[in-house]
């Protein structure tokens, strides 16, 4: 039996819950939707248990992850307005690859190659946004596309929603 975890996340008009379950084998995490391919998101706890125990879903509710998107948008939108924690940058990353694989209408994520996989290796490590970090800080390149995908995955977000 699959495992079901709520996944908290802030947004500019409040927050949702989503159900997040991890990919079995090789396949990919993945993030519910409901019989039409639309994202299940729920804005209580109370509605999102009573869809659970109609459905035969059991959440871990080990520790509810939070993403905080509005966060993410304004480092995308404004990167001048300064540092967001690196943890949350890949968090929104993987998030949205979850999304990426769950929904099947909407704007995709853009190809990754070098250059990406380059930025999210520094971004694990935790120094990528850090000035003092050398050769572990992004390049101009990488900050770019890590942009570019990450305004791509609110816009997928947007449309899921």
């Amino acid at each position: 039996m699959a495992d079901y975890y709520p996944y908290r996340i802030e947004t500019r008009r409040g927050d949702l819950t989503l159900i997040w379950s991890p990919g079995e084998g090789d396949a990919p995490d993945r993030l519910l939707v409901d019989d039409r391919g639309g994202l299940l998101a729920f804005r209580d706890l109370r509605t999102l248990r009573e869809h659970c125990d109609r459905n035969d879903r059991e959440l871990v509710w080990e520790a509810e992850a939070t993403l905080d998107l509005a966060a993410v948008r304004r480092w995308v939108e404004h990167p001048g307005l300064g540092p967001v924690p690196a943890g949350l940058l890949l968090d929104a990353w993987n998030f949205f690859e979850d999304l990426s694989h769950s929904v099947e209408s909407g704007p995709r994520l853009p190809s990754q190659g070098p250059v990406h996989d380059s930025a999210y290796e520094k971004l694990f490590g935790g120094d990528a946004l850090e000035p003092t970090a050398g050769e572990d800080a992004w390049t101009e390149e990488e900050t770019a596309a890590v942009r570019d995908l990450l305004r791509a995955g609110l816009d997928l977000w947007e449309q899921a929603v």
